[in-house]
């Protein structure tokens, strides 16, 4: 039976908050069912109908384990609606959105609500090994001495915390942390300081834009506290950013010699972005109105130490199974991890050297146009909260080709480890 075609019906996410010193006002649950209630709301059938809900989070909380499970009852999907979660470090919402499309292309769901949250700003603050060893220790003992000896053997040092974000941060294998990876990059491709905030500068500028330009209308929505705040943008989008202010920043990955600084880097932020995938049968049954097709996925595994060049393999792939070129790419959203890694992955797929030698092709894919390429900007001033990211990013780029009027485009991103994930996208053109 040949494989169904799957599309793009709707989605929305949150704005993406930047984290604070303290943790957010909103859990992952709460982020995902902010995104997915108003676009459950439009869609001309009830949430029962739904076949499946899969949702992508890195770090959820102990409180909401499956967590697709959680966010799916709490959108009023009911009971009979099975859902999971999947987690593939950066690319979790990509991950989600590409299990979905299978099990659509398979025949084995016709619909699916599919994206991505993270509240980075929870990600739990634990004791150490050592604490936990003595708390065993305390309960452990059988007699009031025996406690007494074991509370006596407490030291001031057991009560260094263990922040989990950092070691999430930190591939465990080659002990690098994901910034130190993009130091690796910027030595390997020359990339200076000077470029990198050039780029991170045009992600705040872009944007800006987009957002002045009402481009953001419709995906994302706002958010409201308990406290009577709400939210309507990005809180890390830096209006007044300028080269000046980027430039004395100090590097926060090599204080010495390094060039990877905050303000070049993705934000760590917390949010949620979910869309609806249909089948064709779907579409048809319910009149339900089309944003896009999503075609193909790819994974790559690249060394951990240069995760970040994972899109330049996974592009490479997606795009040789499909007989494309770069140039048949209307537009293209690459996670903005950190500005040196987005410039590396430009440098890897314009190198001849890097064809030859680490995709095994004669010639090289050729550099994106950069116009095309983040043009409405990206992690570096909206922020990544990485469960939701790959799911952000198809998002924005259906909408985009929807209002550019068509076309083919790729949603990408580096994953911690040492991967990448890419996804083709198609919308068709006003005239067809």
């Amino acid at each position: 039976m040949p494989a169904s075609k799957v599309y793009v019906i709707d989605g929305a996410r949150t704005p993406l908050l930047r984290a604070q010193y303290h943790p957010g006002a909103f859990s992952a649950a709460d982020l995902a069912v902010a995104a997915g209630r108003p676009v459950l709301a439009r869609l001309p059938l009830d949430p029962s109908a739904l076949d499946e809900v899969i949702i992508g989070c890195v770090i959820p909380a102990p409180d909401e384990t499956n967590i697709a499970r959680v966010i799916s009852l709490r959108l009023g999907c009911g009971a009979g609606v099975p859902a999971y979660t999947v987690q593939r470090n950066c690319a979790s919402g990509l991950q989600a959105i590409a299990a979905a499309r299978e099990h659509i292309a398979c025949g084995a769901a016709d619909m699916v609500l599919a994206g991505g949250t993270e509240a980075m700003s929870r990600a739990p603050v634990q004791w150490n090994a050592t604490m936990v060893k003595w708390l065993a220790s305390v309960m452990r003992a059988r007699s009031k001495f025996a406690r007494v000896k074991a509370i006596a053997g407490f030291r001031p040092s057991y009560l260094k915390p263990v922040f989990t974000l950092l070691l999430g941060l930190t591939d465990p294998l080659v002990n690098l942390s994901m910034g130190q990876t993009a130091e690796v990059l910027a030595q390997r491709f020359g990339i200076n300081r000077e470029q990198q905030d050039a780029y991170a500068l045009q992600s705040h500028e872009r944007l800006a834009a987009a957002y002045d330009a009402g481009l953001m209308d419709g995906e994302v929505e706002p958010l409201y506290d308990t406290g009577g705040n709400w939210y309507a943008q990005d809180t890390g989008l830096r209006r007044d950013s300028t080269a000046e202010r980027l430039a004395r920043l100090n590097p926060v990955f090599d204080r010495r010699y390094g060039s990877v600084t905050a303000g070049n880097s993705s934000q760590v932020s917390d949010g949620a972005a979910v869309l609806v995938l249909a089948s064709e049968q779907a579409v048809t049954r319910y009149g339900l109105p089309v944003m896009g097709e999503l075609l193909d996925h790819a994974w790559a595994g690249v060394d951990p130490r240069q995760m970040g060049l994972g899109p330049v393999h996974a592009v490479a792939k997606l795009l040789q199974a499909n007989a494309l070129t770069m140039q048949d790419i209307t537009q293209m959203e690459l996670n903005e991890a950190f500005a040196a890694q987005v410039l590396a992955c430009q440098a890897a797929w314009a190198s001849k050297h890097y064809a030859r030698d680490e995709l095994g092709m004669k010639k090289p894919l050729g550099s994106m146009d950069p116009a095309r390429l983040n043009s409405e900007g990206g992690a570096i001033a909206c922020g990544h909260p990485v469960g939701a990211s790959g799911a952000r990013l198809v998002l924005h780029l259906t909408r985009m080709l929807q209002r550019k009027g068509g076309g083919l485009g790729v949603a990408t991103l580096c994953i911690g480890g040492g991967q990448g994930g890419a996804m083709l996208v198609r919308v068709k053109g006003n005239g067809a």
